[in-house]
């Protein structure tokens, strides 16, 4: 038996079914979890490969960060996921108490893009300011000057520009939101930054989920979206390089993510962060961190020791499954400070 297994085993051994004197062991519990949809390959993922090493079963679904947020916050759930950190008065209104943010990984957003005419081996560069002005509907036109300038060569057909959005509330939404209004004090004014904006563009289309913008962007020509570097790959959905804050015009990858998080030297406490427009020559502008959010104090003895364990083990020996899902593992640092947080956690 591994040191693990031992460990989960011990969980259950020490908690007692309500009315009866039968144990339950910590195999037959299942922990349910829900939010991010920017993260959800990499949970499916720890979900199959911890059920495999302790039978523990993790139920996650993929219903967007601010649904996440929400039904954590109602105690619907075990955990959630976001991309966007818990404001202040959605964790002053949470039932449960304290919430604690516990980054799980870090990806890229890309700008996904079907153009007719355009070779699909030879991505087209954007900037930030030029995203800005596409969703916020003051470039509408693939052969825009600001868009030909960026893609000298590249014969940009005379088209409208349809930007398709999440339609949900969306972590990926606000980390692509938060770097656009970053770098365009227009964009910054509106729509904002959010989970869930109101985009300024008449040329639109609503979709549900990274799943479902790729969907959309793949069927439709013309059409310009944002997802995580995993929904472009998997779906072979053409994606565009992004300018950094230093000039330099950056392939979303594995080194350029890992890039951006070393910018942040000096973590905060709670680890609510941003690395979005990034320093740093290698850095990839649009990055971001996924937390896992969950009760500082667990009132199910049961759960709570299944969770903590499962958190203990997602940050560590868990993180050997992020790059071949091409996101970025936690930096050492990072990893000590949540190792801190979860043994904090409070288990009645």
């Amino acid at each position: 038996m591994t040191l693990l297994k031992k460990m989960i085993a011990a969980t259950g051994a020490a908690a007692m079914m309500i009315g009866s004197a039968a144990t339950v062991r910590a195999q037959d519990v299942t922990l349910t979890g829900s939010g991010s949809s920017f993260v959800n390959p990499f949970m499916q993922k720890l979900a199959s490969e911890y059920n495999k090493q302790t039978g523990v079963k993790i139920n996650y679904s993929s219903v967007g960060s601010g649904t996440g947020i929400k039904q954590l916050s109602d105690k619907t759930t075990d955990f959630g996921d976001t991309d966007a950190p818990m404001t202040e008065a959605q964790m002053k209104a949470a039932a449960g108490g304290e919430v604690i943010h516990l980054p799980m990984v870090i990806g890229a957003v890309v700008p996904i893009y079907n153009v007719p005419g355009v070779d699909k081996n030879r991505p087209l560069v954007f900037s930030g300011p030029v995203l800005a002005d596409i969703f916020r509907g003051k470039i509408t036109a693939w052969n825009d000057p600001e868009l030909t300038k960026l893609n000298p060569g590249v014969k940009l057909p005379d088209a409208d520009i349809t930007v398709v959005h999440r339609s949900d509330s969306s972590g990926t939404t606000y980390i692509f939101a938060e770097y656009l209004a970053k770098v365009n004090k227009d964009f910054a004014k509106a729509p904002g930054v959010g989970t869930a904006l109101n985009w300024p563009v008449d040329n639109k289309i609503g979709a549900k989920g990274s799943e479902g913008v790729s969907g959309v962007v793949d069927k439709t020509p013309g059409t310009i979206s944002y997802v995580e570097l995993i929904y472009a790959m998997q779906n072979n959905i053409s994606y565009g390089d992004v300018t950094n804050a230093a000039g330099k015009t950056i392939h979303a990858s594995l080194e350029s993510v890992t890039a951006a998080a070393g910018s942040m030297k000096e973590p905060p406490a709670d680890l609510r962060m941003s690395i979005t427009n990034a320093e740093g020559e290698g850095s990839y502008p649009i990055s971001g961190f996924t937390y896992v959010i969950a009760y500082k104090n667990q009132a199910d003895a049961t759960k709570g020791r299944t969770l903590v364990n499962f958190l203990k083990w997602a940050i560590t020996d868990g993180q050997k499954f992020a790059p071949e899902l091409k996101y970025a593992p936690l930096p050492e640092a990072i990893v000590k400070m949540e190792q801190s947080m979860i043994d904090g956690v409070s288990i009645k």
